[in-house]
């Protein structure tokens, strides 16, 4: 039987066993949820020029998937307060394992798999008081629960794999919420952070916000291969506050927070729903579908500039800057001040564009 103590001991030393990889799909760049004009929800690969390389079905509403490194293999995350979390093979469509996470455990949208793709991290709260939870999973042995380890928050949401493969950095929202109807229970005085974690549920760093904006609820999150954490907020308090919206933090230092010009920062409306770095990693973008806009920024947090797209929200790195996604079926190629649309696809493209490792 796999104990937590014996599954630890061997995880930076174990290998993924051999599968058919990702090229047996199309070798899709990007993953991304969507509905279809029928209703219907899907998983779908896309190809680094946006052209479609698979289609799966999921359930319900999805949010976010992460990529196995190696086979193609998805794990497909429900918009809460939907619950699935479902592994699905990429050929054939096929549920190869439903999750289920412990009871009073949710899923939160995002997770993500260790470097050698033997391992799996999700995001998860309690539901009674919504402390922050990482569910660990052996993926050799079909998905099997391990254990799990708190984020040290309330109410996390992405978590991503540092670049040194032995670590996670987590948004913890620090948002409670009512265990049956989601009701936010402590705007006036959530504590969100970026906690930095080892894999056996140690802290090794956490960095909160000024006090002022302790109502900025830290959700998504890109990384840099230096380690660079570029994060963002939606902001929880009164309405017309043109709080910053994403911030920039390296271990060890204080972070820098990001902020447009007034005009721009209040056209975001206190909402921003992606991140990404660019291709070359020089500069650092946002997304608001509320305020139809993307914000850029430089490596060190000036702005850059604004690119206008209706319901813009999927974001991710691309060779060329980004490609980025909108909920009436558009993608677009950002390079500078420039969109470049690449296609329409016949589906709404829902809040994220994951790129695939490799």
């Amino acid at each position: 039987m796999t104990t937590r103590r014996t599954f630890l001991a061997s995880l930076l030393a174990a290998s993924a066993a051999p599968a058919t990889g990702w090229a047996a799909v199309g070798d899709p760049t990007y993953l991304a949820a969507a509905k279809q004009g029928d209703g219907s929800f899907v998983l779908v690969g896309l190809r680094e020029g946006g052209e479609e390389a698979f289609r799966v079905p999921l359930p319900a509403r999805g949010h976010a998937a992460c990529a196995h490194p190696t086979r193609a293999e998805a794990v497909g995350f429900a918009r809460r307060p939907g619950t699935y979390a479902l592994v699905i093979d990429c050929i054939s469509g096929e549920v190869l394992h439903e999750l289920s996470a412990p009871q009073g455990h949710s899923f939160n949208g995002h997770g993500a798999f260790s470097a050698d793709g033997t391992v799996l991290f999700t995001s998860e709260q309690v539901a009674e008081g919504s402390a922050g939870r990482v569910g660990i999973w052996d993926v050799e042995a079909g998905y099997t629960r391990v254990s799990d380890f708190p984020t040290h928050g309330l109410g996390p949401h992405e978590l991503r794999l540092m670049p040194d493969g032995q670590s996670l950095v987590i948004a913890n929202g620090g948002i409670q919420t009512d265990a049956f109807d989601r009701t936010k229970l402590n705007t006036d005085t959530m504590q969100p952070n970026l906690s930095y974690v080892g894999f056996d549920g140690t802290l090794l760093e956490k960095v909160e916000l000024e006090p002022e904006l302790h109502e900025n609820s830290i959700r998504h999150l890109a990384l840099r291969p230096d380690g660079l954490v570029g994060f963002c907020m939606q902001w929880q308090g009164e309405e017309g506050a043109a709080t910053p919206l994403l911030g920039l933090h390296r271990r060890g230092e204080a972070p820098v927070l990001c902020e447009a010009p007034l005009g721009d920062e209040l056209v975001m409306q206190g909402y921003a729903g992606s991140v990404a770095f660019a291709g070359e990693g020089r500069e650092i973008a946002i997304t608001s579908p509320r305020g139809g806009r993307m914000h850029r920024f430089s490596e060190t947090g000036a702005f850059l500039g604004a690119v206008s797209r209706t319901d813009v929200c999927g974001l991710a790195t691309h060779e060329g800057g980004y490609m980025a996604s909108d909920g009436l079926g558009g993608l677009i190629l950002v390079k500078g001040e420039t969109p470049t649309p690449l296609r329409r696809a016949d589906v709404a493209w829902d809040n994220h564009l994951v790129r695939i490792a490799g």
